[in-house]
């Protein structure tokens, strides 16, 4: 008990230091949970050869990743993005495979050991790409669009993945008797995890049957049990048999996988898709989400405290060369099934760098090979170093995009701006959501708006709905003379670019000071630099429906509408005060939570609010006295 403890105690206290550090530096969490092994494993000797004994145990949470990514995938869904998903992810899959299956056997591998290789090193990491595509925002780009269309067909490539792997070992694993019956498996790795099996000694055709059966069950128990049984659990008003079934169905599904022979993740993966459409799946989400993360983390852990530092450092050379020959590799293939689908200039380059990478599903599929023999010992040893190695050079691919990235210009040809032959009281620029709420409450209100806007999907969706509008870049001086806001009174500022929103809001403020401005702002930092760019109307664009909500949930609670109403008002002009208040104190690039004087400005102005709308609340109990 004491060693588990304290073993316990280690892999924990790694995964806390080692993951938020590695978050906050940009790299991803799995980065961090591979630096947390090789910290307590080879570099201070925390932890030993029980690593790889608790690795099986931590290979469950890839079952469960499996069962999630299921779960997410509705059959609908999946043949909507048929495709992407078979078209340029499979084409990606495929591409990949069959370069580095030809660049392992050049090395001397055989065509079985260079497949494998191939395979897991096709796969690219869904958790650092897709992290890193929030974080820049790049998700609604054609090529961020593109990558997760890959990233998705990678996910469900490794199911048929992991079926084909002991098909590459079939003669070390297994023989055939005489009578077509399989032989009992002589692997000790297989014997000691498949002791248990309904399909020992059996025909091929029983073999066949009792896989069958176990798939079909797995489908219709998803269809027709699962609501029952979870009317059942819901009667027991137990918040912890909830996470005890969702336990049950993986667990339960994985065990009868292994008595059939197939991959555990298989039965996982199509148990989530048969309950992908059940009300169920969002508490089956929520359940599991925490076990999956923990025992991935800790899967990612035991491959760090595995890596052999002694090999690293006598073959650094070989390594590092191994790794820039699977992303060059990669990336070939990534550039030229990109241009095939029509990604360009900045789309496919974010394409081809982005998921040039080896993945997490990589250390998976290695030391699955390893364990049925299909790759020998010393050559998965250095493929993990190949495979971490190329992830902790992603960071340096994605710099390399944003250099790129700066110096291009979109693709697509540039389009002349509008002559504009109108001049009105007010201008609007930018017809986003915000900006056409604006246009259709003010125009409907009997005053004239001038309409401008540099996208022309916008300016072309406004015309067929008979708005008058004007192609071209509101922040160019040329343009704003030609719309009259030299005569202008109002000018409203709902551009999506908000670098573009504050350079206009600057411009116009300088050249024309008796020009009301109205802007629209992301956040409370986008705020301050509107209000420093000289705007002094700007608009939250979440803040007011968010007023509304609170609004709703004081009445629901026992307010009154007036009261709820003069309470909404009462922190509406509060805020506004606030803002003007803490711009005074905020620092451009500072954090607010690395700035004390805002801190401290904040937290007095939170509590005169706390104070007025008690002063509120006891002249209502007043009034109705």
């Amino acid at each position: 008990m004491d060693s588990f403890l304290s073993q316990a105690s280690i892999y924990l206290a790694a995964a806390v230091i080692a993951v938020p550090i590695a978050a906050r530096l940009g790299l991803g969490s799995v980065l961090g949970y591979l630096a947390a092994g090789i910290l307590i494993g080879p570099v201070f000797g925390f932890v030993g050869a029980e690593a790889e004994e608790l690795q099986h145990f931590a290979e469950f949470g890839v079952v469960m990743m499996l069962f999630l990514i299921g779960l997410e995938l509705e059959p609908r869904a999946l043949w909507a993005m048929r495709h992407h998903l078979l078209g340029l992810g499979g084409l990606q899959v495929l591409g990949s495979t069959a370069l580095l299956t030809a660049a392992s056997m050049a090395f001397g591998l055989s065509w079985q050991v260079g497949l494998a290789v191939a395979l897991a090193l096709s796969l690219s990491s869904t958790a650092i790409v897709l992290q890193t595509l929030s974080e820049k925002g790049l998700m609604r780009t054609g090529g961020g669009r593109a990558s997760f269309s890959v990233l998705l067909t990678q996910d469900i490539a490794v199911i048929p993945i992991l079926a084909l792997l002991p098909l590459l070992a079939v003669p070390q694993l297994a023989s055939f008797t005489e009578d077509g019956s399989i032989a009992r498996v002589t692997d000790t790795h297989d014997a000691h995890h498949h002791s248990l099996s309904l399909v020992e000694g059996l025909p091929g055709w029983a073999v066949a049957l009792m896989t069958l059966g176990a798939v079909a069950a797995v489908i219709l128990a998803g269809i027709f049990l699962t609501r029952p049984v979870f009317r059942f659990i819901h009667a027991a008003n137990l918040r912890e048999m909830y996470t005890a079934l969702a336990l049950l169905i993986v667990v339960g599904i994985s065990f009868l996988m292994t008595l059939v022979g197939l991959s555990p993740a298989l039965g996982a993966f199509l148990a989530g898709v048969v309950l992908a459409n059940s009300e169920f799946r969002h508490e089956l989400e929520s359940d599991l989400e925490p076990f999956k993360g923990l025992l991935l983390g800790l899967f990612f852990i035991t491959v760090g405290a595995g890596i052999n530092t002694d090999l690293l450092l006598s073959e650094t050379g070989d390594v590092l060369g191994l790794a820039l020959l699977v992303i060059l590799a990669k990336g070939v293939v990534l550039y030229f099934v990109g241009r095939s689908f029509g990604l360009r200039r900045r789309s496919l380059w974010l394409f081809t760098l982005g998921l040039a990478q080896a993945g997490e599903f990589g250390f998976v599929l290695l030391t699955f090979s390893q364990q049925l023999n299909v790759i020998p010992g010393d050559l998965s040893e250095k493929l993990l170093l190949v495979v971490a190695l190329s992830m902790l050079i992603t960071p340096a691919l994605f710099i390399a995009y944003d250099l790129l990235s700066r110096r291009m210009t979109d693709n697509r040809p540039e389009q002349e701006p509008d002559e504009i032959d109108e001049e009105g009281p007010i201008i609007v620029a930018g017809l986003g959501r915000f900006g056409q709420i604006v246009h259709r409450l003010v125009s409907a209100s009997g005053f004239k708006t001038v309409l401008l806007d540099n996208d022309l999907k916008a300016v072309q969706l406004m015309r067929r709905f008979g708005f008058k509008t004007f192609l071209g870049d509101p922040t160019r001086p040329e343009l704003l003379k030609a719309a009259g806001i030299g005569k202008a009174r109002v000018l409203v500022v709902a551009l999506d670019d908000r670098e573009k929103a504050v350079q206009l809001v600057d411009y116009a403020s300088r050249t024309y000071p008796d020009l009301h401005i109205v802007a629209r702002a992301y956040d409370r930092t986008h705020v301050f630099q509107l209000y420093r760019a000289g705007a002094r109307d700007i608009v939250r664009e979440m803040f007011d429906s968010s007023l509304r909500a609170g609004r709703y949930v004081l009445e629901t609670i026992g307010l009154s509408e007036y009261e709820a109403a003069q309470a909404e008002q009462t922190f509406y002009h509060h805020d506004r005060m606030t803002v003007r208040e803490l711009a005074q104190y905020w620092k451009p690039g500072v954090p607010a939570a690395d700035n004390p004087e805002y801190i401290k400005r904040a937290k007095e102005l939170h509590r005169d609010l706390e104070t007025a709308l008690l002063e509120l609340a006891e002249k209502d109990d007043e009034k109705r006295a």
